[in-house]
């Protein structure tokens, strides 16, 4: 008889927990936060409108399957973030840079598609990577901070569209990047060596974008590593990858291996930004062994075809970088549309080559919200309380 899921997820969970050794800290509180506002930094993983508010919306069928029509996210229907926001009992965050419809009044949202950690030396159109790195979100944050305030002081509807000035120290602050930054090494052909010889430098950006982010207010932090970019669809139809470089499940290894290095650093990057930043709490979220785990038992865990895109246009992934998702090309003088959505994007991981689909996103945040991948292990409702050595 197969496990039910349910069970899988918890035995799973118990596993990594009694395998994982954390940092000898202690809680120095218990009670549950009250974050009245999110403010997010990053990259398409959480981008819910920045890219698509300054380059174009984010064509359909992205967003059909919640929103029901195109919502600026690079997925059928919901992000983590969103999922996290819903959890927090505020509303999904605005883009920053969306200036049609938007409400900050609960947070705002920084990252874009194609982010970086590190500026690009590329323009998009080149590579594809977002001009908004994170250094350049940072200082957004910041000014938003500032002009809100002006703002909000006109009072009316200005009054009731930006967050209270006790918010920003108050808020969680989410952080999810660095994806792209693997990525854009391998684009500019450097071996994996190369690219791993380039880590502690986006580590050191990273780390002075949250300083600049705590030194104008930010205090709790929920930071998110860095997903296994060898088993994306992506990463495996654009890069030349031996056959010897796949592992038993289909993600091609060196790649995973260099997300696992950036991860491991990261990790100390955080250690050390508990020492630096004494006023703030820090939570490490391992993204990475939810989405190897889903992507590589899937079946486990009610799912197919973990390897094919849902939403794009021929190939043995089902990806196609001149056709991504929502492509059309003119036929008889009629656009029509040849990347289209899978039948059921509920039963796959992948949406669109890249990213995941809503169900994927939604059962990568039912294991995270209570703590079981965190160091510290809180549940995210507790993340605003700091942590000790004993």
């Amino acid at each position: 008889m197969e496990a039910h899921p349910s069970r899988l997820v918890t035995l799973s969970l118990f596993i990594w927990m009694a395998s994982l050794q954390f940092s000898p800290m202690i809680l120095t509180k218990a009670s549950s936060c009250d974050f009245p506002a999110i403010f997010n930094f990053g990259d398409s993983n959480s981008d819910t409108g920045g890219l698509s508010a300054a380059l174009g919306q984010a064509p359909s069928p992205n967003g059909e399957t919640y929103f029901h029509h195109p919502a600026g996210r690079y997925s059928d229907g919901r992000l983590i973030i969103d999922f996290i926001a819903e959890s927090l009992g505020v509303p999904y965050l605005s883009a920053y840079l969306d200036s049609v419809g938007s409400n900050f009044s609960h947070g705002a949202n920084f990252a874009t598609a194609g982010s970086t950690i590190r500026p690009q030396n590329t323009t998009q159109s080149q590579s594809g990577y977002s001009p908004i790195s994170l250094n350049v979100q940072s200082v957004q944050y910041s000014d938003f901070k500032k002009r809100s305030q002006t703002v909000r002081s006109q009072g009316g509807i200005f009054e009731t569209l930006m967050p209270k000035a006790d918010y920003f120290s108050k808020a969680l602050y989410t952080i999810d990047i660095g994806q792209n930054d693997l990525t854009a090494g391998y684009k500019l052909n450097l071996t994996t060596e190369q690219v791993k010889a380039s880590v502690p430098d986006m580590l050191g950006q990273f780390s002075n974008a949250v300083k600049q982010i705590y030194a104008v207010g930010g205090r709790s932090f929920w930071i998110h590593n860095t997903g296994p970019v060898g088993c994306l669809p992506y990463s495996l139809d654009r890069f030349l990858i031996t056959a010897a470089q796949i592992d038993k499940y289909g993600c091609a290894s060196p790649f995973n291996e260099v997300s696992q290095f950036f991860n491991h650093r990261l990790k100390e990057a955080v250690v050390q930004l508990r020492k630096d930043l004494p006023q703030a709490a820090i939570t490490y979220v391992d993204i990475y062994s939810l989405k190897y785990t889903l992507t590589t038992q899937a079946k486990k865990f009610g799912f197919k075809q973990p390897f094919v895109a849902c939403c794009g246009h021929g190939g043995k992934y089902n990806y196609n970088s001149q056709r991504r998702c929502g492509a059309k090309i003119t036929v008889n003088g009629t656009e029509v549309v040849i990347a289209n959505s899978c039948k059921d994007p509920s039963v796959r991981i992948i949406w669109d080559g890249v990213h995941f689909t809503e169900a994927a996103n939604k059962w990568i945040f039912q294991q995270i919200v209570n703590g079981s991948f965190s160091d510290p292990p809180v549940p995210l409702k507790m993340a605003c309380h700091r942590t000790e050595h004993p």
